[in-house]
């Protein structure tokens, strides 16, 4: 198979923001605990026209325009944003795709909550490998998931980092630059009752009384067990999916040049880098943009570029997790490829 590479990224981050003393204010949580332990400086939050997919077109049109591509020669559009989307039962793909001027390609949805874009970056690459009419793909979308936080509930504080953006990658067939080599997801169906929005589904369809009660916001059903039973399992599995990814590319750890990492608090980052033996200065950690779910590695390649973190050669690690649960990890050789040793 042609290798298939990254032509370029985009990234659309609202104007508006939560500062760590808005949300100390808001959750009566200390301002060290939101900015030391949470690592949470500011977020962005959306404004009156940040909607979901919008904010992924926004993304989608920077990436296209970056990269000099014009619309009408994309194949496929996967759309990686979140399902809290404009409006329910609605696919998100086939507006973007539209609203790009993508006339010539055909799109969906896809979804691993924040594991979103690891997942469909393997999606896009293992279709173009199927499929010889694949030969450009654009993934874009938003996340909005803020809008599910009750900053009164200690029970979610874990997600108190949760914010606002879009993001989106154009991957290409033969691009001899930013080749996209292995990945490797992992998914753990124990947890997938821990984190839930308790009412709008077919078990608790939304009423006047599920509204006044909250349910319509993100909540834990049982903390202390979640806590229990996930802690550890989640580092390991971080890991394993990163030794995986690398070994499927021919590289180890010793390999690595920069981790694009999903934001988490403050000492669960460092313990990744130190389990791998990578210096803290290979990764960004996003303590000004908090959470933004799957568009996080999109977002801290953009910002390694900009800092000069990247060089060719170089072995680039994406790192995400998602509820439900899921983890995942990709590993793409920056710049011009050259064969593994």
């Amino acid at each position: 198979m042609e290798s298939a590479g990254i032509v370029s990224t985009g990234i659309y981050i609202p104007q508006q923001r939560m500062t760590s003393k808005e949300l100390s204010d808001q959750s009566g949580l200390p301002l060290e605990v939101i900015e030391q332990k949470m690592g949470i400086k500011e977020k962005p939050i959306p404004g009156n026209d940040d909607h979901t997919g919008e904010m992924g077109v926004r993304a989608a049109k920077k990436a296209l325009e970056k990269a000099a591509i014009d619309p009408r020669t994309i194949d496929l559009v996967i759309y990686i944003g979140e399902e809290h989307k404009e409006y329910p039962l609605w696919t998100a793909g086939i507006k973007l795709q539209y609203d790009i001027g993508a006339v010539n390609a055909w799109a969906f949805d896809t979804a691993l909550r924040c594991g979103t874009t690891i997942m469909a970056l393997k999606l896009a690459k293992d279709m173009m490998k199927a499929d010889d009419d694949i030969n450009t793909v654009l993934l874009a979308g938003g996340y909005r998931n803020v809008d599910f936080i009750n900053y009164k509930n200690d029970r979610t504080r874990f997600m108190f980092n949760l914010a606002a953006g879009g993001g989106a990658i154009i991957l290409q067939k033969g691009y001899e630059r930013n080749h996209l080599l292995g990945t490797h997801l992992i998914t753990d169906g124990a947890f997938s009752d821990d984190v839930v929005v308790t009412a709008g589904g077919t078990k608790n369809p939304i009423t006047k009384e599920s509204l006044d009660a909250g349910q319509y916001q993100l909540d834990v059903l049982d903390p202390p067990g979640m806590k229990q039973r996930l802690d550890q399992k989640s580092m390991d599995n971080f890991l394993k999916c990163i030794e995986k990814a690398l070994y499927k590319s021919g590289y180890t750890e010793e390999d690595i040049d920069y981790v694009a990492m999903l934001h988490m608090k403050r000492s669960a980052h460092t313990y990744i880098l130190d389990k791998l033996g990578v210096d803290y200065d290979k990764s960004i950690y996003l303590e000004n943009y908090g959470h933004i779910g799957q568009i996080d590695q999109i977002l801290s390649l953009e910002l390694a570029e900009q800092q000069g973190k990247l060089k060719d050669g170089d072995i680039v690690v994406l790192v995400s997790a998602g509820i439900g649960y899921a983890w995942g990890a990709n590993v793409i050789q920056w710049g011009k490829y050259k064969e593994a040793i």
